[in-house]
């Protein structure tokens, strides 16, 4: 079974996408992040994960995220707290800046 792929669009309407956000994502897991498109307005990333992938505390600036396939998460913030997030295939999900640790749970691979 492959790895799938979820597509984050990241929304950097102020600041630009070369614009500095700590723990950037990319750097900290390059194995389940790949840059598909960066320029000054925007920054689009394909994320792919499987059963069992965690990743560290790292921050996401405001962001569209675009669902290729089911998938549910653990995301923990830095305050500890945590929630169960499910999703499905082809929903489109409007994400405020966040810093959290992320750990996929589901079955499947799952692409965004």
């Amino acid at each position: 079974m492959g790895r799938s792929t979820f597509l984050l669009l990241t929304a950097l309407v102020l600041g630009g996408a070369k614009g500095a956000f700590a723990q950037d994502p990319v750097k900290l897991s390059p194995s389940l992040y790949k840059v598909v498109l960066e320029n000054d307005q925007v920054r689009v990333l394909e994320y792919r994960v499987k059963p069992g992938d965690k990743e560290p505390m790292h921050s996401h600036p405001a962001a569209v995220v675009y669902l290729l396939t089911d998938g549910k998460a653990k995301a923990t913030t830095p305050d500890g707290k945590s929630q169960i997030i499910e999703n499905k295939a082809g929903e489109t999900i409007w994400s405020e800046p966040v810093t959290h640790a992320w750990e996929y749970m589901g079955q499947e691979t799952v692409v965004f």
